[in-house]
């Protein structure tokens, strides 16, 4: 599993630890499709890896991720597909976070800036999350007439509660890291440009542990924790696809290209 096999990745394994960063041509990071196709199959090529205890996932150095890259062709061309063909494309980043969900080595990512949107749901599929005390959290989604999908909805709950998720989600505004902590979104926080030096050493940490009672201890409190995920989460890929075709969402994206407050009408 050499770096020549990945375009947006670049792999570091030392024993037990693997370090996975994700670059995009995209100067905020963000997730275009073929990089999110990468990282779900990287994930799942490391299901059977039985030698890693910890994984650290990172993005860029000055900004972990904005989100869904809508720029991206596969997107800004979708109008043209069948619904059927819609159907399969918005699988892609609801299918990356399960793939680092259902990872039994422990994730712990790495961020630095912002981390918005796609980016956030992806974070809330690992495990534990160090952040840059100058990180901010955002999802946005709402405010560009989207509901929030990727089955991330009830990662979000069980980390920071009904009450919380609420907040986040639909007043949609920046989370500074020092809230995001005392909320229980991030685990831990750290100097800015320390985040990946933190993270090295939780990983350390982990890998000092019997590898196999480690990944049933984790494999159990996930199991714990998600069993009821899929259930009440399955059907928020087609809901985006409604949301997607509002004149709400085509005003909220207006909006934010003219950075101009939306006037939403229902419709």
């Amino acid at each position: 599993m050499d770096n020549t096999h990945w375009e947006y990745l670049t792999l570091h394994r030392e024993n037990r630890v693997l370090e996975v960063s994700f670059r995009s041509p995209n100067k905020v990071n963000s997730l275009n499709n073929n990089l999110m196709r990468e990282l779900t199959c990287l994930a799942q090529e490391l299901q059977f890896d039985s030698e890693l205890s910890a994984i650290i996932l990172t993005g860029a150095q000055e900004i972990f991720s904005a989100g869904m890259d809508l720029n991206d062709p596969e997107t800004t061309s979708a109008g043209s597909l069948t619904v059927a063909q819609k159907r399969q494309l918005v699988k892609v980043g609801p299918a990356m976070c399960a793939a680092w969900e259902a990872l039994e080595p422990v994730t712990i990512v790495a961020i630095e800036g912002w981390c918005i949107g796609g980016g956030a749901a992806l974070a809330v599929a690992c495990d534990w999350r160090v952040a840059a005390d100058n990180a901010f959290f955002q999802v946005p989604e709402l405010k560009l007439g989207m509901n929030m999908s990727w089955q991330s909805v009830p990662r979000f709950t069980h980390l920071i509660g009904p009450a919380k998720t609420k907040q986040l989600l639909i007043l949609a505004e920046p989370l500074d890291a020092t809230t995001a902590e005392r909320w229980g979104l991030l685990d831990f926080i750290c100097p800015p440009g320390e985040a990946v030096r933190r993270a090295r050493e939780l990983a350390t940490q982990v890998a000092a542990m019997p590898p196999v009672p480690l990944r049933m201890v984790k494999k159990a409190i996930t199991v714990s924790a998600t069993a009821l995920d899929n259930a009440v989460s399955f059907m928020d890929a087609d809901q985006f696809l409604l949301s997607q075709g509002t004149e709400d969402a085509l005003e909220g994206a207006t909006a934010f290209v003219e950075k101009r407050s939306p006037e939403f009408s229902g419709n």
